[in-house]
């Protein structure tokens, strides 16, 4: 049996972890090496373009947190969870759902919707 929660907890310690090193390794935790991911603002392939990813979030919203808002549910290969994104101990500020592939326990695509975003 799959551990959604575990999974999805994988998926945020890879977008919170700061430190490149250390990422690298939370990275191959949660994603295959072929992951794709692809939301409304932005698109990536593989480690890399996660990794992309990941700094271009942390660099638009420094000191911001990712974190699981409800628990996931799934079935078959896929996983659904929504999210937090903002200050710790704060509200919110970007929210969303995720809808992911699940191949030998890791995520193999992720697509991110956005429910909650900041006015312009």
């Amino acid at each position: 049996m799959t551990d959604l929660t575990a999974i999805a907890q994988n998926y945020f310690a890879a977008w919170n972890e700061t430190d490149g090193t250390r990422r690298a390794g939370l990275l191959d935790a949660a994603f295959t090496r072929d992951v794709s991911y692809q939301d409304p603002i932005m698109q990536g392939d593989g480690h890399g373009g996660m990794t992309q990813l990941i700094e271009g979030v942390q660099q638009r919203f420094p000191g911001f947190r990712f974190s699981l808002r409800g628990t996931p549910d799934g079935f078959g290969d896929f996983i659904r969870f929504a999210w937090n994104l903002g200050p710790e101990g704060t509200d919110s500020v970007i929210e969303g759902t995720d809808i992911g592939v699940i191949e030998n326990g890791r995520l193999k695509s992720v697509t991110g919707f956005l429910d909650k975003v900041p006015a312009q």
